[in-house]
């Protein structure tokens, strides 16, 4: 298993790849008995914990270690025949694991050429994406710039975002943006720009485009100062997916960074109970992942973290 350890915004790059053994694996899911009923399903996210594997790989330990669902991989999706894509799509099935959402291809945050590059591409990459049955694509939102005020970058984002998301809804996709919330990231730049649930829901409307919705995390929600009742003022079509996370215990907002994270319930920092609780109100059914930016977890081997990922999921679901 070729296995090496990288860096933060390459994660999102690299979606679509997958301690000791717990005793338990059969799987993440909490019994009816001990949760209520919940639609959204858990997934292995490896780039998020900060490993890169095969998709083959991250398949098996997600199947080994009771995941629900795993990354798409658009690029080793590009590589098969159609007959070997079906056949991959059935050993999903077979395993019982689902896709979860895609990061986008497309840099928009830089020059017009650079987007404009990415954007001519992508037609092809939803339609592989949407071959494959990946109905669901993601992105973040900096917030903060060192030039554009917030209009201007309002502005740029609403044009440019409209582009790309009209694209993917005409390939069945909807498109989830997401706000980074930590004081240290929005206040790093000259210009702070979107940074809560209420900011990146007005770019939404702004976008204008029928198959758009958020990304949610638990870390930027909490950074955000926002509360379930925020939650739920969404509809569960809304939210395209979900990233579950605690925060460092002993800081404040204004000492929290953005890529230093803990599993899901490893301090009890963020009220994670309330937050998952929002989510099975309104009904949401895609992934939720761990995303903990956490160089404790990296230095782990992969099976190792990805056992210690599975039993804090499994804890906060069984809560």
């Amino acid at each position: 298993m070729a296995i090496n350890r990288f860096g933060r915004r390459q994660f999102m790059a690299s979606v679509g790849l997958g301690a000791a053994a717990l005793a338990q694996p059969a799987t993440i899911a909490a019994t009816t008995d001990e949760v209520p009923a919940r639609k959204f399903y858990i997934l292995l996210s490896l780039g998020r914990i900060g490993f890169r594997a095969s998709f083959t790989d991250a398949m098996n330990l997600a199947v080994k270690h009771g995941f629900e669902g795993i990354d798409p991989d658009a690029a080793y999706f590009a590589s098969l025949a159609d007959d070997d894509l079906k056949r991959l799509l059935d050993d999903l099935r077979a395993k019982k694991l689902k896709l979860g959402a895609a990061s986008l291809p497309v840099e928009f945050r830089k020059d017009e050429s650079m987007f404009h590059d990415g954007l001519a591409k992508l037609p092809d990459v939803a339609a592989l994406l949407q071959k494959a049955g990946v109905s669901r694509v993601s992105t973040y939102i900096m917030s903060a710039h060192q030039e554009l005020t917030y209009l201007q970058n309002f502005r740029l984002h609403a044009q440019r975002l409209r582009e790309v998301a009209e694209i993917l809804k005409d390939h069945g996709q909807k498109f989830g943006l997401e706000y980074v919330g930590p004081r240290t990231v929005w206040r790093s730049q000259r210009h702070p720009f979107v940074h809560t649930l209420s900011e990146i829901r007005e770019l939404i409307v702004a976008i204008g485009s029928s198959n758009m919705g958020v990304q949610l995390d638990s870390y930027h929600w909490f950074n955000a100062e926002e509360t379930p009742q925020d939650i739920l003022t969404l509809r569960g079509e809304e939210v395209v997916t979900v990233d579950l996370n605690d925060a460092p215990a002993g800081l404040t907002l204004d000492q929290q960074m953005d890529l230093s994270r803990e599993l899901p319930g490893a301090t009890d920092v963020i009220p994670i109970q309330p937050f998952l609780e929002s989510l099975r109100k309104i009904g949401y059914d895609g992934a939720v992942h761990a995303e903990p930016f956490n160089a404790a977890l990296r230095s782990k081997p992969i099976d190792q973290a990805c056992a210690l990922t599975a039993a804090a999921m499994r804890e906060v679901l069984n809560s």
